[in-house]
């Protein structure tokens, strides 16, 4: 399931107009097309497409100029608070790793377009930002440029002042313009270009700091009402296609067992492993399907050797790993990789 196929709330709309005020723009300028008004954006409970927030962003691009490094500038203006319920549910969790978790199970609620997964390096946790499948480059780099953002901002409010970003990187070549590169700034550090990935990675010591304002039973109630609002957001896709979702999400790292996905999808395990039946699959397929794609796009990197891939993907040693990629691929992933380089 893509986010762009989820609904939003109108806070993130709200926002982006509040912003073009500020530059000068009026409202009916932003909202030009978009079949979106004040008065609709006013209402809590309202809500729009996926769509219709790209016209908005559209509009405000094309009216301000399309100017380099907007993103990160509308981007610092998404605090906990712009979640409503979801960010109120963050900083009531006990722990900012709790916070984390609670953060990647429900990324439908966020207004983010990239798609956001989270492994962990060493001693560094690493969300990355995949870019959606739109066709204006424009609006990618702004996506991913406010994403990032969003994302730094809600980590920093969450372990407060000891919160820093280690590493920035972005797919993306380095502007030959000065003045244009120095508009890819975030948290005052400068991106590594030409990466495997846009990412941001943190010292993985800041989630077990306990949180100032941990409330379980505020968490609970939130946690409970967010499962309603995501039900209620997304198109009817089948349990297949959640846990396809979830397992996208922390696509590295030891698999969550089947106890712990049927928490995820709210379901008991007897039920979710029944409602896969019918569908004609099973939990273990959908983990090699996920795992197995994951492999592929780390022996893409050759920077990574095979013992360190093996290590991401959760085994304990490279033998065990080559011994699934065999029966995943029918080769070794040493034989793979060489195979794949371009003659």
């Amino acid at each position: 399931m893509s986010q762009l196929e989820l609904t939003r709330g109108p806070a993130s709309a709200l926002l982006l107009v509040d912003f073009g005020r500020e530059k000068g723009l009026a409202p009916a300028q932003l909202l030009a097309g978009s079949g979106l008004t004040l008065g609709k954006l006013a209402d809590p409970y309202f809500e729009l497409s996926s769509a219709q927030e790209l016209r908005l962003i559209n509009n405000l691009l094309d009216l301000l100029g399309h100017p380099r490094g907007l993103g990160y500038e509308v981007g610092a203006r998404y605090h906990f608070s712009t979640y409503g319920l979801f960010g109120y549910g963050l900083i009531s969790s006990a722990t900012a790793g709790d916070a984390l978790k609670l953060a990647l199970r429900f990324l439908p609620l966020t207004y983010a377009f990239t798609r956001i997964a989270y492994h962990e390096e060493s001693s560094l946790g690493v969300l990355t930002f995949t870019e959606p499948a739109l066709n204006d480059e424009s609006i990618r780099n702004f996506v991913v440029e406010r994403d990032m953002t969003a994302a730094a901002v809600l980590l920093k409010e969450i372990a407060d002042r000891e919160f820093s970003l280690a590493r920035f990187t972005l797919k993306k070549k380095r502007p030959v313009n000065r003045s244009v590169a120095h508009a890819d700034t975030l948290l005052g550090i400068r991106p590594d270009y030409l990466a495997g990935s846009n990412s941001l990675a943190f010292d993985r010591a800041l989630l077990k700091r306990r949180l100032p304002q941990a409330n379980s039973v505020t968490v609970s109630m939130c946690e409970r009402l967010c499962v309603q609002l995501v039900e209620r957001r997304s198109p009817k896709a089948g349990t297949a296609s959640k846990v396809r979702q979830y397992l996208e999400i922390n696509p590295l790292g030891p698999a969550p067992d089947l106890a712990t996905m049927a928490s995820l999808v709210n379901l008991s395990e007897r039920t979710l492993k029944r409602r896969l039946q019918e569908e004609g699959t099973g939990y273990r397929q959908l983990l090699d399907q996920s795992r197995s794609a994951a492999a592929l796009a780390l022996l893409g990197d050759p920077a990574l050797k095979l013992t360190a891939i093996a290590e991401k993907l959760g085994y304990s040693d490279l033998s065990s790993f080559s011994q699934t990629f065999k029966r995943w691929y029918g080769v070794s992933p040493r034989t793979y990789r060489q195979a794949s380089r371009p003659a």
